[in-house]
């Protein structure tokens, strides 16, 4: 995620250049022939056109724009879901030493295991690497041969809850208080799977690219005669817009990916991995910091 206050002009040109390019050397020809050859351009109706147009990228770009935002607030509810079910374990699961210290510490590491595999699982990485850095083996099972990882390291977590249970360690109402937290952690979960494996409908993504390329062929006949030189600079410069705002609409269609316009998974992770680590008492990694303006 961008998180520079000032706004990336050259990242916006370097996403659109090549199209860009295209129309400018369109422009430049459209221009050349019309002070060239005895025809004159055909009047076109381009301010229709480019209202018509400029309302279906903007719907587009705020559906776009609404599947971002519902993802980064799927991932703030997993924020506070991983701190209640951290905060829910030291404070039923009692006791200093023995099977209490034990599952506290497994259930709080798991936690952060499962964060951390579902921010892979949903920029399509392997999670092997980070379930083993916060896990032995004989914790993992057989989380890692499931197809859903984390799904499967969430069920390891409901079972150790029961354990604590049937050790006497938390009674029942604890239990489903607990088993509460774990329910709104699969419903995040679930939203988010939603997203990913849920893209914009066909149309939502080819109808407005055609439109606005067929635009930008269009816009310098329509103003080569009102503009004349100042065409290639002029349709070069609405073209630019168009295709600014048809390119912000991919980049946010997937909230979950791994550019830089997408929702900063890692440092989440890292900030709850932070907080659940000081929680019971371990060492903390530091948080992640922007590069280069950007927070991955």
């Amino acid at each position: 995620m961008i998180i520079g206050r000032a706004p990336r002009v050259r990242q916006t040109f370097y996403e659109v250049w090549r199209v860009l390019s295209a129309l400018f050397l369109w422009d430049v020809a459209v221009t050349v022939f019309y002070f060239t050859s005895p025809f004159k351009a055909p009047s076109l109706p381009l301010t229709l056109f480019g209202t018509a147009l400029a309302l279906f990228i903007g719907f587009r770009s705020n559906s776009a724009y609404q599947r971002w935002w519902e993802g980064r607030t799927l991932w703030g509810a997993m924020i506070n879901a991983s701190r209640s079910i951290a905060r829910a374990s030291i404070a039923f699961i009692e006791g200093e030493g023995g099977d209490a210290a034990r599952l506290r510490t497994i259930i709080v590491r798991r936690q952060i295991a499962y964060v951390q595999a579902l921010r892979c699982q949903l920029r399509r990485q392997d999670p092997a690497p980070e379930v083993h850095r916060l896990l032995d083996a004989a914790e993992i099972g057989d989380a890692l041969d499931r197809t859903n990882v984390a799904n499967g390291l969430l069920d390891g977590t409901a079972r150790r809850i029961a354990e604590a249970r049937r050790a006497g360690l938390i009674d029942t109402i604890q239990q489903t208080r607990m088993e509460a937290v774990l329910v709104d952690i699969a419903n995040a979960q679930g939203g988010m799977e939603r997203l990913k494996n849920t893209p914009l409908p066909s149309q939502y993504r080819s109808f407005p690219t055609f439109f606005t390329r067929l635009f930008c062929v269009l816009l310098p006949i329509g103003l080569v005669e009102a503009l004349g030189v100042a065409t290639p600079i002029g349709s070069g410069v609405a073209g630019l817009m168009f295709l600014a705002a048809l390119r912000i609409g991919d980049d946010l269609t997937d909230p979950f990916g791994n550019t830089v316009h997408d929702v900063p998974l890692s440092a989440m992770c890292r900030t709850i991995e932070i907080d659940l680590l000081q929680a019971i008492g371990e060492a903390a990694p530091k948080p992640l910091a922007a590069e280069q303006g950007i927070l991955w």
